[in-house]
């Protein structure tokens, strides 16, 4: 991979979040818990629900009892959501020393474990296998899941960019790969470029074409009509892969965060 593009990936650092947990009765009498999350960067309250639950995240100026009554608003579309998220199919759990399914790039690859001297993950003719040390540990797992993903993400970036750098004004001035909650990739007033780490686990022609919309948001820093002709002279089927994130979006990234 070209010196360059090494040096576009950069870690971020991640704010202090204050977390506890509520108790909260839906409609149909049933009890969840929710993950309560003060977040320093938050404007306003939110309500997600994913595979792992319900979390409401407050404005540092938003006060409990605010957070309650949003919870009480949102009850009959809480339910909604966990029936929804309950309906996907997502492959089970990974389990130290059970075999089990992989996803990447829009497949599910067979995995083995064997023990090794160290934590990785590698590819071959049969799948994939997980190396770890005897007393490896879920975390150590979690940690191994998310280099090879990571590395894997870098290896398709530095395989589609050069094709695209020789028509755009300049470079992405950094790269950093990140789990997103919505968004599949974003491009900041500076050049730097976000891509969601869950775009590697699906199919790869949806991860270029998400590369190409942030690499043309260098030359239209908007959603114009001038933008989406500069999305389409460079990727043509950008709206078959539109409709596939439409599809099969929400799970791809629910895979990611059961993986990770």
């Amino acid at each position: 991979m070209p010196g360059f593009l090494r040096r576009l990936i950069s870690p971020a650092a991640a704010p202090t979040l204050q977390r506890d947990t509520v108790r909260l009765r839906l409609e149909d009498d049933a009890e969840i818990d929710v993950l309560r999350v003060r977040d320093p960067r938050a404007r306003r309250i939110k309500l997600s629900v994913d595979e792992r639950g319900v979390r409401l995240t407050l404005p540092p100026r938003a006060s409990l009892a605010m957070g309650e009554r949003f919870l009480q608003q949102h009850r009959d579309w809480l339910s909604t959501q966990l029936r929804n998220y309950q309906a996907q199919n997502l492959p089970p759990p990974l389990v130290i020393g059970e075999s089990g399914l992989l996803p990447l790039r829009g497949e599910l690859l067979p995995l083995r474990w064997e023990t090794g001297r160290y934590a990785r993950l590698l590819l071959d003719d049969d799948g994939a296998c997980m190396h770890l040390p005897a007393r490896g540990t879920d975390a150590t797992v979690k940690r191994t899941l998310r280099d090879f993903y990571e590395a894997q993400t870098r290896a398709d970036v530095g395989q589609w960019l050069p094709r695209y750098l020789p028509s755009l004004p300049r470079a992405p001035a950094r790269l950093r790969l990140k789990v997103m909650s919505s968004q599949w990739g974003s491009l900041a007033p500076d050049g730097s470029m976000a891509l969601d780490l869950a775009l590697v686990l699906g199919r790869p022609s949806a991860f270029e074409y998400v590369l190409v919309h942030e690499l043309c948001h260098l030359i239209q820093a908007n959603h114009s009509p001038a933008f989406w002709a500069e999305v389409e002279q460079r990727f043509p089927a950008w709206r078959a892969e539109r409709d596939y994130f439409q599809l099969e979006g929400r799970r791809l990234k629910a895979m990611l965060r059961q993986l990770l």
